[in-house]
């Protein structure tokens, strides 16, 4: 069950849906990118609406297409293909997805970084795996990661990976770039209000077609039914990462499946981080890095970062949060 902040982002389009006088609230959910999507659209009338949520839909399998490490025609595959080869001329807006990628990367010490892809998959979270891998195997699977040997050339719009056996993959960044794709390209059909949702990293404009602000609710982590606390989300968007699905416990120890890219080793600690800001792309990028970095560390870096913000829920199932969120902490 997901627990916690994560399972109460989908009450946002149910407290959505609705209708005033002049218009009617529409959503869709479906599969895109391995992950469920729910796109929520403000509309003056049904048909329009509906061909805007089409439209969103484009875009979001549009962007999939770029950034797939699978799809053998996308620009992404081409770059692991010729890693440690050549260099790979790729399209702009990739080239800046890759840029923004390494400049997180070197925000959060390298928590974040999209040459993960490179690690050897040596924990199992399947219930399999009651043993600590050896130290040796867990410096080897990390061996080939490393933002820095990520090489851009903005002159020729080329990326190189430096080593053989080198990848790089979007999973912690992509979804939240594909919701603010989409909602940049419903606001320019000049769509008043919507919701992007991928799997609850999500984005927001506008209001519900009653007028009110769109609202997220944080839920107790006593009494993961209950909620103690509303925040409201204007032209915003929000990110989570969890503990709550895959993890192994070896010697009384829970492990999750988030794993630091630097070290090899899984994130342990935390159950939750949510991270609030204008893009999406940025939060969910943000929200993978802290949860590896752990609480203070994860505290300190968005407090001094301007528009952004964040709550922790420890592996005690107590919160935290940064100077900007306003709520009592302490249910």
């Amino acid at each position: 069950m997901k627990p916690l902040i994560t399972s109460i982002f989908f009450l946002l389009s149910i407290l959505a849906i609705g209708q005033s006088q002049n218009y009617v609230t529409l959503k869709k959910e479906l599969k895109l990118m391995g992950s469920q999507f729910e796109i929520t659209v403000v509309s003056e009338n049904e048909d329009l609406g509906y061909i805007n949520i089409q439209e969103a839909i484009g875009e979001i399998q549009r962007i999939e297409k770029l950034i797939s490490s699978w799809d053998e025609e996308s620009e992404t595959y081409q770059i692991n293909k010729y890693a440690g080869v050549k260099p790979v001329k790729i399209s702009q807006e990739l080239f800046k997805l890759i840029e923004r990628s390494k400049q997180i990367s070197e925000l959060t010490d390298g928590a974040f970084d999209i040459s993960h892809a490179s690690m050897d998959k040596i924990w199992k979270f399947d219930g399999s795996m009651t043993n600590m891998p050896s130290n040796a195997k867990i410096r080897a699977s990390v061996a080939k990661v490393g933002y820095k040997k990520i090489i851009l050339d903005a002159t020729e719009s080329t990326v190189f990976l430096e080593e053989k056996g080198m990848k790089i993959s979007f999973g912690a960044i992509g979804k939240g770039y594909a919701a603010d794709k989409a909602k940049e390209l419903l606001v320019s059909k000049q769509v008043v209000a919507g919701i992007i949702n991928a799997s609850g990293d999500l984005t927001t404009w506008g209001t519900k077609a009653s007028g009110e602000k769109w609202l997220i609710g944080i839920a107790n982590p006593l009494s993961k039914d209950k909620i103690f606390s509303w925040l409201p989300i204007l032209e915003s968007s929000v990110a989570t990462s969890g503990n709550y699905e895959k993890y192994v416990i070896i010697n009384n120890k829970k492990y999750t499946h988030i794993i630091d890219p630097r070290t090899g080793y899984p994130s342990s600690g935390i159950n939750s981080v949510s991270v609030f800001a204008k893009s999406a792309e940025l939060c969910d990028a943000l929200a993978t890095a802290i949860f590896i970095m752990g609480k203070n560390a994860g505290l300190s870096l968005i407090n001094q970062l301007g528009g952004t913000e964040v709550i922790i829920v420890d592996k005690d199932n107590k919160i935290h949060k940064s100077s900007g969120i306003l709520f009592d902490s302490n249910p």
